[in-house]
């Protein structure tokens, strides 16, 4: 039945969403929740926030660092998560894809950071970053490089790395680098490498599936749907290695979608067609519905991001989008 997701819920969350003034906002809900046919995505484009955006990058298609006095000497390429963070705001705000001009710009500024192994090298330094790695995957293959042979080498690098068990871990993690080193080690010419044999980290692998759930082809490949059915057995529970461990970063969001939480994870699953019957994303489902207020909305703990206009409302509009697909499956 084309509406049973909301009669999955306790409360209709479409007023709610559909009273809101924000034109990006509005058309994703008409086009992804109502099933509404609209202009082409281009519309977006020239809204002034988007545009003001677009005047800060760089001729190299990069985004200036925004504290460059304090980050003298960093191991982190600032640029690097500048234009990160920023085409995921146009891509995932705004409808960019590589077919503007800017987008392209900034994916051959990003391409050129990545490694001859396939990962993109230069967020931690010297080392390996699979889960800013799958960030950074995950925003060009949204903004259309689907079979680029630079994003075929970043997907073939992270199958090759993939714990023997199922999903991805952060090596500086399994090496037990206390986190007051990392800077130190950043920039040493060892790289620490993947140890295969130990337990995966559902903090990285829930960022490395949103890199395979973006794509056509990879989000059916058996490694990504191994990882995918393992992460949602760990729902609700600590991660197994330090970097974000405390079992409340589950609830704690963001968007552009940044670190693993239930709202991108669940995103991620959605895309990848596992079934809402599946023990874990049942346990999640509940637990939306059960924290959904009288008004259909949901009131998350936001960590990043928090000056991007009705936050909130695009959260909400995210988390009805991913229960939509779960039920649209069936």
């Amino acid at each position: 039945m084309k509406d049973s997701w909301l009669s999955f819920l306790k409360y209709n969350p479409l007023p709610a969403l559909k009273q809101t003034t924000n034109p990006a906002l509005s058309y994703f809900i008409r086009r992804d929740l109502l099933d509404e046919t609209l202009d082409p995505i281009e519309k977006l484009w020239t809204l002034p926030e988007a545009l003001n955006l677009l005047r800060h990058q760089q001729e190299s298609g990069a985004w200036p660092d925004q504290h460059p006095k304090k980050h003298i000497n960093s191991p982190t390429n600032y640029l690097l998560l500048e234009t990160y963070r920023n085409i995921g705001i146009l891509i995932e705000l705004y409808g960019f894809n590589r077919a503007h001009p800017s987008i392209e710009k900034a994916a051959e500024f990003i391409f050129s950071a990545e490694s001859s192994e396939g990962d993109f090298r230069g967020i931690y330094g010297n080392q390996y970053s699979p889960n800013y790695s799958a960030g950074i995957l995950e925003r060009v293959v949204k903004a259309g490089y689907i079979d680029d042979d630079r994003v075929h080498r970043a997907f073939q690098w992270f199958l090759s790395n993939q714990q023997r068990g199922g999903g991805w871990t952060l090596p500086m993690q399994t090496h037990e680098v206390k986190t007051p080193d990392w800077k130190t080690i950043m920039n040493s010419p060892t790289i620490y490498p993947f140890e295969p044999e130990k337990l995966f980290s559902h903090s990285v692998t829930g960022i490395v599936l949103r890199a395979f759930a973006a794509h056509p082809q990879y989000r059916n490949h058996p490694g990504a749907i191994k990882a995918a059915n393992l992460i949602t057995q760990r729902f609700f529970l600590p991660d197994k290695y330090t970097f974000r461990k405390n079992a409340s970063y589950w609830k704690k969001y963001s968007f552009p979608f940044w670190w693993a939480d239930l709202i991108s994870v669940l995103d991620a699953l959605s895309l990848m067609k596992l079934p809402k019957e599946n023990r874990g994303i049942a346990r999640a489902l509940d637990y939306f519905k059960a924290e959904q207020l009288a008004n259909g909305m949901w009131s998350l703990d936001i960590l990043k991001n928090k000056s991007l206009p009705d936050l909130q409302l695009w959260l909400n509009f995210v988390l009805c989008r991913f229960i939509k697909r779960f039920f649209d499956l069936t």
